[in-house]
């Protein structure tokens, strides 16, 4: 019988599979660190939160 592979493993995998998206999410952020508000990087955001999904659903 295989292990079951716990809710965070199968996250930390779909993060792993992310890195350019989170890349441009962070640059984004970064580029006005001292002006951030709310939808400030949504498309990025949005990008990245896809990437994640997916990246989990395939696990």
């Amino acid at each position: 019988m295989p292990s079951k592979t716990r809710p965070i493993e199968k996250f930390a995998t779909a993060v792993g599979k992310c890195s350019a998206e989170g890349a441009v999410y962070g640059k984004c952020i970064v580029a006005d660190y001292q002006n951030v508000t709310k939808d400030k990087c949504l498309t990025e955001f949005l990008k990245l939160k896809d990437c994640y999904l997916a990246a989990y659903k395939k696990r």
